[in-house]
């Protein structure tokens, strides 16, 4: 099952980019819900590259790794990865209303699909919310 989600953000396709991939953004963005947030995080952007991210509820009560290792990357335009024997996409598109972030990935069977898509895309929606954030304060 594939699972798409997607999101506009307002911003030159570089600071999208680099906000998407570098480290210390990940660990503001990174999160589906105030209630959870990212302690860590570690890019090494190449293909073979690995990836991670520790994802924890605030209060401690539960935490797991998100991790994988990047398969193809095209700068400014598409992320492909591995994650576990799962498969995602992200792209990047840059059109006149902004940079169409899409992330296509191979959803699991422990959750509903409507779950993933929910929490895959809040997280995105994050993303977003951040990066305007990072815009406005410069």
């Amino acid at each position: 099952m594939k699972i798409t989600v997607s999101t506009v953000v307002m911003a030159p396709v570089e600071v999208v980019w680099r906000a998407y991939t570098t480290a210390q953004d990940i660990k503001v963005w990174n999160t589906a819900s105030p209630d959870w947030h990212t302690t860590a995080a570690s890019v090494d952007l190449r293909p073979g590259g690995k990836f991670s991210s520790r994802m924890e509820a605030k209060d401690g009560s539960f935490g797991f790794d998100f991790a994988g290792e990047y398969t193809k990357v095209v700068p400014h335009q598409l992320i492909e990865y591995a994650f576990g024997d799962r498969l995602g996409v992200v792209e990047f598109a840059e059109g006149a209303g902004g940079v169409t972030v899409t992330v296509t990935f191979d959803g699991e069977p422990t959750h509903s699909e409507e779950q993933q898509r929910t929490g895959w895309q809040a997280i995105l929606d994050s993303f977003s919310r951040h990066v305007a954030g990072k815009l406005a304060s410069e």
